[in-house]
């Protein structure tokens, strides 16, 4: 048998680095990290843009921390500090650029499979968030603009026409992000921004009043087309428009296949868990994004991993 850690995490983000960080402070030792991504927190390195806000109480959720991880209102950037400090003062083995495949329970303890490998350990908890799986349009994107329709801000310029859709706080932020160096027009099947927070809101509502960005409202695509290298975008009640770039924002995808092939239930879209997170597997637990309808909430990813770590002290 190979090396058995005490405690394996799947996914590097705020609940898993929380997981990890309280189950050290806990006593429990042996723990390992393990990100498919080059470095924690891919999720806010990819989606947030430079300088985001980053507030404990995401979309105003009033959320009091119950561990030992003292987190903060800050920025993109002060966060991404504040988890290498806490990984770098603590002893947590992280290991990235590693898939896990699939999770089996064997007598005793756990093996998880990864591309050429895998390693074994007593307690397992997942902590995949939906925004590293994004969803995309039931319609498929035509080969020759795939390079020209995105999920995030990477390859996007200066001076394009850029369609963004979603009516989220993510396309909304990215909306008024690329308005500053862009002519941005963003699509939204709804006919208000209800979902997004209060500052989102309004700085939506300032831009379009002020014709940074243009609003289609309560309208719907139906598939998009090549042309001459850009997107030809085809709206069910309006004329087809053409732009340089299409950047959709409209949220992420619990990861059913993986669960599946993990023996984990789900119901309504989520893992099925208990009060201490513990899955239908004993000992395999579930944590942060992947628990919720709509994942984000930083605050409540680190009292899951708190609440887990506790529970797996006492009865390890």
């Amino acid at each position: 048998m190979s090396h058995m850690y005490n405690l394996a995490i799947i996914g590097a983000g705020p609940a898993g680095i929380a997981t990890a960080v309280e189950g050290y402070l806990q006593g429990i030792r042996d723990i390992v990290l393990l990100e498919k991504d080059e470095n924690h927190n891919s999720t806010i390195r990819k989606y947030y843009k430079d300088n985001k806000r980053v507030d404990k109480d995401w979309k105003g959720q009033k959320i009091e921390l119950d561990g030992r991880i003292y987190f903060v209102d800050g920025t993109k950037e002060t966060t991404l500090d504040f988890f290498d400090e806490i990984l770098a003062y603590h002893s947590v083995e992280l290991q990235t650029h590693v898939e896990v495949q699939n999770i089996k329970k064997m007598d005793g303890y756990f093996e998880i499979f990864m591309p050429g490998k895998s390693i074994t350990a007593k307690y397992v908890v997942v902590t995949i968030g939906r925004m590293g799986r994004p969803n995309k349009p039931q319609y498929k994107i035509p080969p020759a603009i795939k390079n020209r329709v995105g999920f995030t801000l990477d390859g996007c310029g200066e001076g394009e026409n850029i369609l963004v859709v979603g009516g989220g706080d993510s396309a909304i932020e990215y909306a008024v992000d690329l308005s500053a160096e862009n002519k941005v027009t963003i699509c939204y099947r709804r006919e208000t921004f209800r979902r997004a927070n209060p500052t989102n809101q309004s700085d939506i509502t300032n831009a379009i009043l002020h014709k940074e960005i243009e609003a289609m409202l309560g309208v719907d695509i139906d598939h998009l087309e090549d042309e001459n290298g850009k997107v030809k975008v085809i709206f069910n009640d309006l004329e087809p428009q053409i732009f340089d770039r299409v950047i959709y924002a409209i949220g992420g995808t619990t990861p059913s296949a993986f669960l599946a092939n993990s023996g984990i239930k789900e119901q309504d879209g989520k893992p099925v868990h208990d009060d201490n997170y513990e899955t239908n597997i004993k000992g395999l637990f579930v944590a942060g994004d992947i628990t919720q309808e709509s994942g984000g909430s930083i605050a409540l990813g680190l009292n899951h991993g708190y609440a887990i770590a506790c529970y797996i002290q006492q009865n390890r």
